[in-house]
């Protein structure tokens, strides 16, 4: 019995279950010691702009153990068929889960990659190729949103995520990003929950040059995104980023201190943040998806960060986020130089990936 058949027997798995506690402590934990350790390191890092190498040349290296998971799979997958049969699909299903694109959106994938076949005649193996290429592009074109700032001063970012998804980073690398295009920049270190997260922030902001606005840990993280605003507004900046806490998703009293922050933004602007982007790692996977969504309920998330898309082969991830979940991908990271934080361009990013 093919793995769709056997898979719409027993039903689909949650997507949306997250990890067991005992597994959640221990996930925590490593997480931090790592965001702690990549921090602690940044002094002997080379993180300056490549300018010898491309962009579209970094990304098709960065996208390098994806596309061996999931493109160079399909190619000898579709090279050992001499014809397309029910067969062939089943196991194109079962690779296309393998890369997390996810259950929902492979199924229906395939499903339009047959009704293709059977709409144009198709009978060559070889010809599913650029047909499952063009489908991915468009799920990610349906679903996709720039980083863009209204023309209100400060323009106010708000950050989300998990610990050890790379929010500190992501923050770090955008406020490079803005100070690059001669904005004026403020960081304000709303994670007040862990130890070294204040501590973390402060270090970008130094290494960028950037100011950052601070209390004490476990100080009201609402009260620093209050005073992150204000001081915005009297230094006359253009961009004020807030960090927030980062425990897992399934801590309600955090996602609560979330919604509060998120109020005292919307007061203090007399509307919505320009942004609220939420940070999600790329090598956690489907766990990426549940924290999408949990996020997503909590606040307001304008646009999706994917990180680390080059230390993973799961990055079909982005692609069931954007399907399953609706939420536009606004940036990828794929290496640590501060100009690897990029516009998530979805055609860009297709080539990139189909590319040998």
């Amino acid at each position: 019995m093919g793995f769709s058949n056997w898979l719409r027997r027993k039903g689909k798995p949650d997507k949306d279950k997250a990890l067991p506690v005992g597994m959640e402590s221990a996930l925590e934990s490593r997480q931090d010691s790592q965001e702690a350790s990549q921090n602690g390191n940044m002094e002997s890092r080379q993180q300056q702009p490549e300018q010898s190498r491309g962009f579209f040349s970094r990304l098709k290296d960065g996208l390098e153990r994806t596309r061996s998971a999931f493109v160079a799979r399909v190619d000898t997958l579709l090279s050992s068929h001499r014809s397309i049969t029910e067969e062939l699909f089943e196991e194109l299903e079962e690779i296309l889960i393998q890369a997390d694109v996810g259950v929902e959106t492979t199924l229906q994938l395939v499903d339009e990659v047959r009704e293709t076949v059977k709409a144009k005649g198709v009978t060559d193996p070889a010809e599913l190729r650029p047909i499952i290429q063009e489908r991915i592009q468009e799920i990610l074109s349906a679903h996709t949103a720039p980083l863009t700032l209204p023309d209100t001063h400060p323009a106010v970012i708000m950050v989300v995520g998990v610990n050890g998804a790379g929010k500190t980073t992501t923050i770090g690398k955008l406020a490079y990003r803005f100070k690059s295009k001669g904005k004026k920049v403020l960081l304000g270190a709303a994670d007040t929950f862990r130890a070294a997260a204040i501590e973390q922030l402060e270090i970008w902001a130094n290494r960028v040059g950037v100011d950052i606005i601070k209390h004490q840990t476990g100080a009201d993280p609402a009260a620093v995104a209050f005073d992150a605003i204000q001081a915005g507004r009297a230094r006359g900046c253009d961009v004020v980023i807030i960090d927030t806490a980062g425990r897992l998703q399934t801590k309600t009293n955090l996602m609560r201190e979330l919604e509060k922050i998120g109020r005292v933004i919307e007061r203090e602007l007399d509307g919505e943040p320009a942004e609220v982007l939420l940070v999600v790692d790329a090598t956690t996977g489907q766990n990426a998806l549940s924290q999408a969504k949990l996020f997503s309920e909590a606040v307001d998330v304008s646009g999706l960060v994917l990180t680390k898309l080059d230390g993973t082969a799961k990055g079909g991830i982005i692609v069931a986020i954007a399907a399953e979940l609706g939420l536009p991908v606004s940036l990828i990271g794929i290496g640590e130089a501060y100009d690897d934080l990029r516009d998530f361009e979805p055609e860009e990013f297709v080539n990139a990936l189909f590319e040998a």
